[in-house]
């Protein structure tokens, strides 16, 4: 499993870092067998997973249940759980005992929390061990106020950002999300950090890249945000559920190939 301190050499290496969001063991299962570095078991299983309409439904006990799956099904790779929305920016207090939570509960290796206004929550975590991942640019939790849109388009809201990612370093944080903003402005961000920046619709010089497991696969998904590829269709799964109903309809399944055939009911029947 790689470590915090592989990722920072990754990064002064300028050797990429590959992160994917996967909810539970199937899913993370394959992402490890693939090699990648990092999972992130995020809130946007909100949509993908559970079929909210946003990330604002996600409770803990739901990020809890999902981030232990992910973790059985991948023992050995890096992973990081999302804290939801309402478990961080009440109190210090309040907001550690769910972080704590979190990351005792699933056995995951950091935790990820939204927004530039937790600085100290992020220094309090560092001071009694519990690795922070900030997440900054567009923040999902918050759609309800920035709406689904590019951030840092203006000059003060550039600079801003620019802050924000510095202030977070500071604080203790192991590393930075960087969703929706203009490529350019995430270079500048990456090279003013020491920490790994790991980009989401950032463009090509953040220190690594993170999608998400459903959008890539395009699996149960209609939508397909600019930033993303697809690099595989499990879409193809409704064709293979319609020949089982099918097949089952017309008597075609099971055959005997898919029958057991030890004979027992002659003997019952005496």
């Amino acid at each position: 499993m790689k470590t915090t301190k592989d990722f920072y050499t990754m990064k002064q290496n300028q050797e990429k870092i590959t992160m994917m969001t996967a909810y539970d063991y199937p899913s993370a299962k394959q992402v490890e067998a693939a090699g990648i570095d990092m999972i992130l078991v995020g809130d946007s299983l909100g949509m993908t997973v559970l079929g909210y309409e946003s990330t604002v439904q996600v409770t803990l006990d739901d990020m809890i249940h999902h981030s232990k799956a992910a973790r059985r099904g991948a023992p050995n790779t890096f992973i990081v759980s999302d804290l939801p929305i309402g478990t961080v920016g009440v109190s210090i207090e309040h907001d550690v005992k769910n972080a704590l939570k979190l990351y005792q509960a699933t056995n995951c290796n950091a935790v990820k929390a939204e927004g530039g206004h937790l600085t100290d929550f992020i220094a309090a975590c560092k001071n009694i061990g519990i690795p922070v991942v900030a997440h900054l640019g567009l923040t999902p939790q918050s759609v309800g106020i920035m709406g689904y849109a590019v951030q840092g388009k203006t000059k003060d809201a550039a600079e801003k950002l620019i802050e924000d990612s510095i202030a977070v370093m500071k604080a203790g944080a192991i590393a930075l999300v960087l969703e929706a903003v203009p490529s350019d402005l995430a270079k500048v961000i990456t090279e003013k950090l020491s920490i790994p920046v790991i980009g989401i619709g950032a463009g090509i010089d953040t220190d690594g890249q993170v999608l998400v497991y459903h959008d890539v696969l395009k699996y149960a998904v209609d939508r397909k945000p600019k930033f993303v590829k697809v690099f595989g269709d499990f879409s193809t799964g409704v064709d293979a559920l319609k020949q089982y109903h099918q097949e089952v309809k017309s008597k075609q399944f099971p055959t005997e190939e898919y029958m057991y055939k030890v004979k027992v009911m002659g003997e019952i029947n005496d």
